[in-house]
């Protein structure tokens, strides 16, 4: 029985060991979607990004202020010579106001350019986040096979120590019975020797490999599925590196990021300028100021003005020409910048590509390793029997069987993985991508 995907990121937020069937790929994504920090992270980075829009629209809009004031007033009044002075009186009262102004920017070019940035910046958020949600994909799939390739590992390590323990007991029997010499067992003990250190780097590495899958999800799973008969080698469709290349750099985000970037730049350029213009805004205020006491009694004031405000910026210290030179200069960065990105995407396509291709060659080829590693392997176990074989031949044949068995499983978790990473740098991976993947494992 499978967990759902609410059941599985249920348990896993709560700690708990989904160990009672084996976890799929899916399910691993799904719970890393959930409780990954890296993707967290980048789904609040998108959220706030889209707040940029509404702040650079409000550069546009009136702004309306409110002010009040309260005052308490105790006035003393003399008058007359130093040698006589006479006390008018005294007065104590409270005088208190409020005031609305309202500015409505009718020629702000700055503020129009930042208007034009924040819808960029919204932008970029978003194609910030689509490369997360690629890379969430990406990193569920290798923490994946890295603890795949290294439950490997560590088995194979274990069947070729049985194996060598084997030959080792066995060549010591025949050098009691005086059939074999002293050096064919000092050569079985040395190769058992050597992989039970090797077997103990092997338990070591699939530790950290586990710890790792656990920090990508946030909880403790015990079983994996693994390679099955599912498990086919399909070429890339369409069989063409030119036009993988050529939707890479049309649909890339990492591209996408590049170009908003320079069209970002390219704005601030505009902004900077801007600060040489004048600006123009219609200014509207509204005050009321009320009076208990004072010298006319008890006052209530109100005052209204309409009007047109403009300033013209004179001279700033050359800031605003600094600032200009330094739009310009990154502008010109941000333009390198894209080319660059453009370089290395085609660069990671190709690289892509090649690596489900070759991979698909690479993978038949040690298939067949395998059947003539096994086929030799037999035929020295033969040998020694009937003498024509040595030990040491055994020993050889057995190791060159579990490293082929070895590269085997990595070549084939590389191609999976080619897969996925094709996919990704034409800006299409998605969770069906993964699902065709899911379907090579049981």
């Amino acid at each position: 029985m499978k967990f759902s995907k609410i059941t599985v990121s249920v348990l896993l937020a709560l700690g708990v060991q989904v160990s009672a069937q084996a976890a799929d790929l899916i399910e691993i994504y799904h719970a890393a979607q959930d409780q990954d920090a890296v993707f967290a992270s980048a789904r609040a980075a998108q959220q706030a990004g889209q707040e940029k829009l509404t702040q650079g629209r409000s550069l546009l809009l009136p702004s309306v202020n409110l002010n009040a004031n309260t005052t308490y007033n105790d006035i003393s009044t003399t008058y007359g010579t130093p040698s006589a002075f006479l006390t008018n009186g005294t007065k104590r009262y409270n005088s208190n106001g409020y005031g609305v102004s309202v500015v409505q920017p009718l020629f702000r070019e700055q503020n129009w350019a930042l208007y034009n940035e924040s819808d960029l910046q919204v932008a970029i958020s978003e194609a910030q986040f689509k490369l997360a949600e690629q890379d969430v994909i990406l990193r569920s799939a290798q923490t994946y096979f890295d603890v795949l390739i290294a439950q490997d590992t560590v088995q194979l390590t274990g069947a070729q120590k049985t194996a060598i323990a084997q030959q080792l007991e066995q060549a010591k029997r025949n050098f009691e019975v005086g059939t074999a010499t002293i050096t064919d067992t000092h050569e079985a003990q040395a190769r058992y020797d050597l992989v039970v250190a090797q077997e103990i780097a092997a338990a070591n590495s699939l530790e950290i490999k586990k710890r790792t899958l656990q920090q990508l999800v946030n909880g403790d799973i015990k079983e994996l599925n693994t390679l099955g008969k599912g498990f086919k080698l399909e070429s890339p469709s369409p069989a063409d590196v030119q036009k993988w290349v050529a939707d890479a750099q049309q649909g890339n985000y990492q591209i996408v990021m590049a170009q908003t970037a320079d069209a970002l730049a390219e704005q601030e350029v505009a902004r900077n300028r801007g600060g040489h213009l004048p600006t123009l805004d219609l200014v509207a205020n509204y005050a009321k100021n009320s009076a208990a006491g004072g010298s006319f009694g008890a006052t209530d004031t109100r005052s209204t003005s309409v009007g047109l405000q403009l300033n013209m910026p004179l001279f700033s210290g050359g800031a605003t020409q600094s600032k200009w030179r330094e739009a310009e200069a990154n502008r010109e960065k941000a333009k390198q910048d894209m080319e660059n990105a453009r370089r290395n995407v085609e660069l990671q396509t190709r690289q892509a590509y090649l690596g489900v291709v070759s991979g698909i060659a690479q993978v038949q080829a040690l298939q067949q390793a395998l059947k003539s590693s096994e086929s030799l392997l037999q035929a020295s176990k033969l040998g020694q029997e009937v003498g024509v074989r040595t030990s040491l031949d055994v020993l050889n044949a057995q190791q060159q069987m579990y490293s082929t068995r070895r590269d085997l499983y990595q070549a084939e978790y590389n191609y999976l993985l080619s897969h996925l990473r094709l996919k990704a740098a034409v800006g299409s991976l998605a969770e069906a991508d993964l699902g065709q993947v899911n379907k090579a494992l049981h």
